[in-house]
């Protein structure tokens, strides 16, 4: 591994065992896969990784406004990947659908008749992907590992790429953009590399979460204000989701095999749930009278804040929903 301007660079081998050992609080449902389009494959000369990683993050600064780069790693044609944002901080990468997102941009344009990817991209964005999905349990599905594509630019909806979208991750990326194409080219080759079946989420009687509610809240080392800060894990930002195992005190365990704590003053329960309708509205208040607000979709996950007769609010957002077309864990 190789460190430079608050980046580090590893091969795929490394990333696979990094990610692995990496602490990470909030619950992540999704792997977004974009391409950069521009840079494109001209724009990398093999050695230049950390310049170019650099410049998208001055550019989404200053250009976009972000407080830091989009995403959380870029890949490189030569099969390398770099380090971006921080992991407890959602992407800035989808308009809409960034909650518990990981993101990553792959070097190059992926449109028909633009990059041709390398044999060593193409296996690190594979394994990758699949390095992700075997650290936080994701099966490997189109809910799961998403495409840019499939988001409407202005409204942040997924419509499966029917209209008003961009073309990322590519017209081209592992044989097309589409839904179908997903699941034809790429998911078995993430399988695959999982060498198993797509991951199951882990036996519904662990499960219990909590949304933050703090800008940041601090991790301690046991269930007391007086422990020290955990050091191998930063702080936890607002709107996080966290699993938790264990509860002492009003303190909060948020991970299985390390004593690592939060405040529970400082968050609120959420229910994570399943849609289970075709085409589920998202309103901007608890009933039909109130805008409608977004579209999810059957087999999407979300978790739900607060319940109001009918209607059940998303985490933080105000964003409800009716509660008749969810499944939620016991």
């Amino acid at each position: 591994m190789e460190s430079k301007y608050g980046f580090t660079k590893m091969s795929i081998a490394e990333f696979s065992s990094w990610i692995q050992s990496q602490r990470i609080a909030r619950t992540i449902l999704t792997v977004q896969q974009h391409h950069t389009w521009s840079p494109d494959y001209t724009h990398f000369n093999g050695t230049n990784h950390f310049e170019r990683q650099r410049a998208m993050k001055n550019h989404h600064v200053r250009n976009n406004g972000w407080s830091d780069i989009g995403q959380h790693f870029t890949s490189f044609p030569d099969g390398t990947i770099v380090t971006g944002r921080n992991l407890e901080l959602p992407p800035a990468c989808i308009f809409g659908a960034n909650r518990d997102s990981i993101c990553i941009e792959h070097l190059g344009n992926f449109d028909a008749n633009e990059d041709t990817m390398t044999n060593e991209h193409r296996l690190a964005i594979i394994q990758m992907t699949a390095a992700l999905c075997d650290k936080f349990r994701l099966p490997v599905n189109t809910f799961s590992i998403i495409y840019h594509h499939w988001f409407e630019l202005s409204t942040g909806k997924r419509n499966n790429g029917t209209g008003g979208n961009k073309s990322c991750p590519g017209t081209n990326f592992f044989g097309g953009n589409k839904v179908e194409d997903c699941m034809t080219n790429f998911l078995p080759l993430v399988e695959q590399a999982l060498q198993s079946a797509p991951i199951p989420h882990l036996p519904p009687g662990l499960d219990k979460y909590v949304a933050v509610t703090a800008n940041s809240l601090n991790v301690r080392i046991s269930p007391t204000s007086s422990a020290s800060k955990a050091t191998d894990r930063d702080s936890v930002q607002l709107g996080a989701i966290l699993r938790i195992y264990e509860e002492s005190n009003g303190w909060l365990k948020i991970s299985k095999s390390q004593s690592h704590w939060v405040y529970g003053k400082y968050t609120t329960d959420v229910q994570r749930a399943t849609v289970n309708a075709n085409v589920l509205h998202v309103r901007s208040g608890p009933g039909t009278q109130y805008s409608i607000v977004d579209k999810l979709m059957k087999s999407e996950e979300i978790f739900i804040s607060t319940i109001k007769g009918d209607w059940a609010k998303i985490s933080l957002e105000e964003k409800w929903l009716s509660k008749n077309y969810l499944d939620f864990r016991l």
